[in-house]
């Protein structure tokens, strides 16, 4: 069954932009255990539900009449007819037609048993993480390009234990064809150590090295002043739904929260690259 807790999942989010009636996103590892449904209920269900005589701009235009702060172009149609996707970040939702009625928690393929809608959060994940760039990541990897047989993004915090641990055994992920790209998130929030700890990491001359420096739990001290993507990524771990550091965001988009020693990552890793 779907677990109980869909409804902790989405809270402040969408509250903040979808009005009262929400709660906050939830994982979808429960999807696969969901019955599914009769092949002749389906059936049935999709022969009843008649056309939706809307086109997507009138279906917008009543949306954002009830939901104002949306983004119009944040409203489209889903796959289960009758039904408009809302999406703010990696947050979603499903809307009637007439914006009366929005239905908290994930879209599920019944037949698949996969979550439609953390498809569409992995996809999310992925083209905010290209659009941010490399050049505002700190990036540990094989000596040789060709060793980098995967590529993971962490969101850390110096100050993080468990993120600590993860770069002390970082040489034994890049040994095992892991690309570490680093975002910062300092857990604590703008104008704390840990927020000026990460611009001094950022504004050192030896980025990777700073980074390991401030790891190690030492006192860090560094120029703060200089033009940095802290701010910006701290922004954007909260705008992915991080809850903790560190966050792992996988290749295609999956979400690992909290650490995870090299060797199972790299199965975890290899079993996905063979899946396809």
């Amino acid at each position: 069954m779907i677990r109980s807790n869909i409804r902790s999942a989405y809270a402040a989010a969408l509250l903040s932009v979808f009005t009262a009636a929400c709660a906050q996103e939830r994982d979808a590892s429960d999807a696969a255990n969901t019955p599914a449904a009769p092949a002749e209920t389906a059936e049935a269900t999709a022969a009843a539900a008649p056309a939706d005589p809307q086109s997507l701009e009138a279906v917008r235009a009543a949306i954002t009449a009830k939901l104002p702060d949306l983004n119009p172009d944040k409203i489209n149609a889903s796959e289960a007819p009758g039904l408009y996707e809302i999406q703010h970040g990696s947050l979603y939702g499903y809307v009637t037609a007439d914006g009366k009625y929005l239905i908290e928690g994930d879209l599920i393929d019944l037949d698949s048993g996969i979550s439609l809608t953390e498809q569409k959060r992995k996809a999310t994940r992925v083209a905010r993480l290209d659009a941010l760039g490399e050049d505002k990541m700190i990036i540990f990897a094989p000596e040789k390009a060709e060793d980098v047989k995967y590529t993971v993004t962490v969101f850390t915090d110096v100050d993080c234990g468990y993120c600590r641990k993860l770069h002390r055994e970082i040489d034994s992920y890049t040994d095992r064809g892991i690309e570490i790209r680093y975002l910062f998130y300092p857990r604590s929030g703008p104008n704390t150590d840990s927020f000026r700890k990460a611009e001094a990491v950022w504004c050192s001359d030896d980025r990777k090295h700073a980074m390991t420096v401030a790891k190690q739990g030492g006192k860090f001290t560094g120029d703060t002043s200089c033009d940095n993507p802290v701010r910006e990524e701290w922004q954007l771990g909260s705008e992915l739904g991080l809850r903790g550091t560190p966050m792992l965001i996988l290749p295609d988009g999956e979400v690992v929260n909290g650490y995870v020693p090299a060797e199972p990552l790299a199965e975890r890793l290899a079993a996905m690259e063979k899946a396809g």
